[in-house]
């Protein structure tokens, strides 16, 4: 398991942004070197955990709990041959390209150690918006992506460090819940009567699907 790529985007102005000054940092490409990776700050006030990287809406993006996302190589070649055009590393917006590593298959609270320094824990799914579908200029992106349940995982920083290109990514925590990135992301999106199950990762989840979950569950029951 190792990474491909280390990808980072600058702000850039485009006309299918909800964001108030109509910038998006979407557009990511590999970076040459290595690149620091630290906890940016709360959501609302932090941006991107890895530096020369660019989080313009940070109401939905950004922030400790959602500092680095990555996306499985693998499962960017899956949606190369269903949409018959190249994706290069980075086309998803992804900070890390990954290979041998079921990223959206991952437990919530899993840590990987990325080269020698950094540490990530595993928080969340990436949820599609209107960026992301007009930044790919695919029709119904959204609920294409959405039905493919593959979404790649956020993480937060656990131990900041650098990280670059050929790194190996080791998993060095798996926690013994079943609560896995994909699940998580279906109870958010299109199965809301998943969201009891979330409530067995605890505080490793991302705090907005926790609170989501415990609403459910007070409401409806487990």
């Amino acid at each position: 398991m190792k990474l491909l790529s280390v990808n980072t985007g600058r702000a850039r102005r485009v006309p299918y942004t909800d964001q108030p000054q109509g910038l998006t940092g979407i557009d990511k490409r590999p970076a040459d070197g290595p690149v620091r990776v630290a906890a940016p700050g709360p959501k609302g006030l932090g941006g991107s955990g890895l530096a020369g990287d660019d989080v313009c809406d940070t109401r939905h993006h950004g922030g400790d709990d959602q500092a680095v996302y990555a996306m499985a190589r693998e499962d960017l070649d899956d949606w190369e041959r269903e949409l018959g055009r190249p994706l290069p590393n980075g086309s998803f917006g992804e900070n890390l390209t990954t290979a041998g590593l079921d990223v959206s298959g991952a437990r919530i609270g899993e840590r990987w150690r990325v080269g020698p320094e950094v540490v990530l824990e595993v928080t969340c799914g990436r949820i599609p918006c209107r960026t992301f579908q007009e930044h790919l200029g695919e029709k119904q992106w959204v609920r294409r992506f959405t039905r493919k349940g593959a979404p790649g995982a956020y993480l937060r920083v656990v131990e900041p460090g650098e990280i670059r290109a050929g790194d190996a990514v080791e998993i060095v925590h798996r926690p013994d819940h079943e609560v896995t990135v994909a699940l998580q992301f279906r109870a958010v999106t299109t199965e809301r009567e998943l969201l009891p199950r979330l409530l067995a990762a605890g505080a490793a989840l991302h705090p907005e699907s926790l609170e989501a979950a415990r609403a459910y569950a007070d409401r409806y029951g487990t």
